[in-house]
């Protein structure tokens, strides 16, 4: 079975690699868009930056232009098939919101899934009603918001952990995402028993970090996500949460200082199985 890939992931890595074979062959933006007859820059340099949809017909087209041989070209047009990809259940992600469908493209094609959360349940573990009382209370600065359709982004986001080859997942979590808040107190009970059924997946793991400590002196001030690829290849990357926008970081500079400091945190934290049975006492009280 073929590995999953992430199609933002592999834009981002079509994006360079056009990039460099265009560096290579000493042509700037605009001779290149002259030759193809393209009306300006602008497509050339979003493609290039990964950030748009390439069409393969354009990929075709620019492969030529920087003669490139086989089997590179080969490989490159299945990068660019990944990066357009509308296959399986991506057709389904109509409904998703813009920030909704960056992570749900991202979590598709991980490996390796961390996420650090210092005040709420990450997505990908949030129960229904627990995501319903989220949504809600956004949706007063964001009025424009679906509801519902932003619960069900979440839940279908969720399969990636229930799927026949899925990705390593590691949440941290700060000790005050235990905490009932406003919440009702059935959605605050049921979130903390999904959160202790989760971690009966081999593949997943849920720790805590206590009141008062942090990793190596280190305080995220923002939630986060890395996020590791089956080809080591595709740019590791990592996913700041802010209120009305994320940022994605793809530099090895970047990826890695965050790195370091997930590993910090996860040395501070509790184990899985301490976390576990402090869940379970909270469920209780």
């Amino acid at each position: 079975m073929p590995l999953p890939t992430s199609p933002v992931i592999r834009r981002v890595r079509l994006g360079a690699e056009l990039r460099q074979l265009r560096r290579r062959e000493s042509l700037t933006l605009e001779q290149v868009c002259d030759r193809l007859g393209w009306a300006s820059t602008s497509k050339l340099s979003r493609i290039e930056l990964g950030q748009s949809r390439p069409d393969l017909a354009d990929v075709l087209d620019l492969l030529d232009v920087y003669k490139v041989p086989t089997p590179a070209r080969d490989a490159l047009i299945v990068i660019a098939r990944d990066a357009a990809t509308s296959r399986g259940w991506w057709k389904t992600l109509g409904e998703m919101s813009e920030r909704q469908r960056t992570y749900a493209e991202l979590e598709a094609g991980a490996a390796e899934i961390v996420e650090y959360q210092p005040s709420v349940v990450p997505g990908l573990l949030q129960t229904p009603a627990y995501a319903r009382v989220l949504v809600a209370a956004g949706a007063q600065l964001t009025p424009e918001v679906d509801v519902e359709a932003e619960v069900r982004a979440r839940a279908l986001r969720q399969e990636v952990l229930r799927r026949a080859y899925p990705p390593r997942y590691t949440a941290v979590l700060a000790e005050a995402v235990c905490d009932p808040g406003d919440l009702p107190v059935e959605v605050w009970r049921e979130q903390l028993r999904h959160l202790v059924a989760v971690t009966g997946l081999s593949h997943v793991t849920v720790r805590l970090l206590p009141r008062g400590v942090a990793g190596g002196g280190l305080h995220p001030l923002t939630p986060y996500s890395c996020y590791a690829f089956p080809d080591p290849a595709d740019p590791r990357t990592v996913m700041l949460e802010a209120l009305t926008t994320d940022v994605r970081l793809a530099t090895v500079l970047d990826v890695d200082r965050y790195e370091r400091m997930t590993e910090s945190l996860l040395a501070a934290a509790l184990s899985p199985e301490e976390t576990v049975t402090v869940l379970a006492r909270r469920v209780g009280e």
